[in-house]
């Protein structure tokens, strides 16, 4: 052994010098650690997958429940429309020739086929309508306002020109200026200020909203009629009032402590925005959705009218059964808007260099005189005093982009109106429905602004019993109304039972 040792060391340091061999034996002994480390982990990965194996086939729920992917999230439901049932009256209904009465040439009621309250409720729609092109409406919140190229006010922002354009490429997901530039909450700080208890209030209705607005105590109360039970205790009836009207309304003893007359629960509105209360009407009128954030449609009445068939009936003939989100009426005689705003000068509606400026500004973004080049777009006018609509976003947007018009240009919307939806219908199949001035005039009836009324009954003279009956008042004969409406047992005809009004009440003292 000794020989043999003395063989093999002088061999080793032949090919390594002394000062290496304790390097050489360090390296032979890591390699064999490594070595025997790397058989150990492979063997006690078999040994763990055999472990896995084993619970999946033991306990197949748990491990299913992580091994497996979560399954895709279920489709959207929209409402679909729907169409009436074979045989119902209202399907093939079709309006009747107007009355052969050559001394009544205006504007006048025709029959509408509603269903039965109980019907309409029924029909109600369960899921919202498909909004195209945009499923996700913000809407811009700024504390430092910068005034821009012209209009806008520290109510709506002034928005650019740029933004203004922006607004109108219909994305997904869009933010835009609507009205409550300031504060966090639409109503709380951020002018068209309303108290904390209604703004909860308003924020509970998640159904129907019937909405309406005195400014400045230009008109009265006027009560709807012929409402259903689930109408009263589901729907919410918002009349919403400046200070001055709700001081006139206590002096009158109409109003006390509960805020309430009637079905209207009244809303008084604090530091109005506007000096012009034609602008401060347009703010409940086409932000109703931000008033009421949680409510799915909204019927807006001007206050000179008088809302006489129930909200659930006007909902399902001009919105659900049209699988519409958007309902106004035409205007009963104009269609064109560059008629309309020569007509709102000649009636000294807005001061005519300001009426001059959009229309040109319209007319420079494309905006044609109507034709039936349109068709089926029958109308570029609405008759703004009523709007039947769903809070989906793509109406939403619609409504905020108008309201952007208002508080650009005049507070004359029935002139801004087409442009704004000519520009949205461009980059969607969205569009209005647009139904007839007659059809609109059966379910509210026109009334007077109060100054009229109160000219026309002044008080009885001290200690007399003669009835003094009010002035005849100036009469346009192309603005006369009728109430002779033809019904079956699905039209209703209202004013059957307002038989004993005069026909003199009905009329317009001058053009809308």
């Amino acid at each position: 052994m000794y020989k043999e040792k003395e063989g093999l060391l002088p061999w080793i340091h032949k090919f390594a010098p002394r000062k290496k061999v304790g390097m050489l034996l360090l390296c032979a002994v890591s390699l064999a650690v490594l070595v025997w480390v790397l058989f150990v982990d492979k063997a006690g990965q078999k040994d763990n997958s055999t472990y896995i194996e084993s619970i999946e086939q033991t306990n197949v729920g748990q491990s299913a429940s992580i091994v497996q992917p979560l399954p895709p999230p279920p489709p959207t439901v929209y409402f679909k429309g729907y169409t009436l049932p074979p045989g119902n009256p209202c399907e093939g209904f079709t309006l009747p020739p107007p009355p052969a009465d050559k001394k009544r040439t205006g504007p006048r009621p025709c029959p509408v086929c509603y269903l039965p309250v109980e019907q309409a409720i029924a029909l109600m729609p369960g899921a919202p309508s498909f909004s195209p092109g945009i499923s996700n409406l913000t809407y811009i919140r700024e504390e430092n306002l910068r005034k821009t190229e012209f209009g806008g006010s520290e109510f709506g922002g002034y928005p650019s020109l740029m933004q203004r354009n922006d607004s109108y490429d219909l994305r997904e997901s869009m933010s835009v200026h609507c009205g409550f530039i300031r504060g966090i909450r639409p109503g709380h700080q951020t002018g068209f200020d309303i108290d904390d208890s209604d703004l909860l209030e308003m924020e509970s209705c998640r159904g129907v909203v019937v909405a309406s607005a005195i400014f400045g105590a230009f008109d009265l109360i006027r009560q709807p009629k012929n409402i259903s039970e689930y109408a009263k205790k589901n729907a919410c009836f918002c009349m919403f009032v400046d200070e001055e009207t709700e001081v006139f309304l206590r002096n009158s003893s109409e109003l006390d402590g509960t805020m309430r007359i009637g079905l209207w629960r009244i809303v008084s509105v604090h530091n109005l925005p506007y000096d012009d209360p034609r602008r401060n009407g347009k703010v409940p009128k086409l932000l109703l959705h931000r008033l009421f954030p949680n409510a799915r449609y909204s019927l807006w009445i001007d206050a000179k009218l008088e809302l006489v068939v129930d909200p659930y009936q006007i909902l399902e003939r001009f919105l659900w059964r049209k699988n519409a989100s958007f309902a106004i009426s035409r205007h009963y005689r104009r269609f064109d808007v560059y008629v309309e705003a020569e007509a709102n000068k000649a009636a000294a509606k807005f001061d005519n260099a300001s009426i001059d400026f959009q229309v040109e500004f319209y007319k420079k973004e494309g905006l044609t005189p109507y034709s039936t080049a349109k068709l089926p777009i029958t109308s570029d006018v609405p008759e703004g005093c009523v709007i039947v609509r769903e809070h989906n976003p793509i109406s939403n947007l619609f409504a905020c982009l108008w309201f952007n018009e208002v508080d650009r240009f005049t507070p004359r919307d029935q002139i801004s109106f087409a442009i704004v939806r000519d520009k949205i219908m461009s980059k969607t199949n969205w569009t209005v429905n647009m139904f007839l001035d007659c059809e609109r005039r059966n379910f509210v009836v026109q009334g007077y602004h109060r100054d009229i009324l109160e000219h026309w009954a002044p008080p009885p003279p001290p200690g007399g019993t003669e009835i003094v009956h009010p002035p005849p008042p100036v009469v346009d004969e192309t603005l006369q109304t009728s109430r002779n409406v033809t019904s079956s047992s699905y039209v209703t005809d209202p004013r059957k039972r307002e038989r004993n009004r005069k026909s003199k009440r009905h009329r317009k003292v001058i053009g809308s």
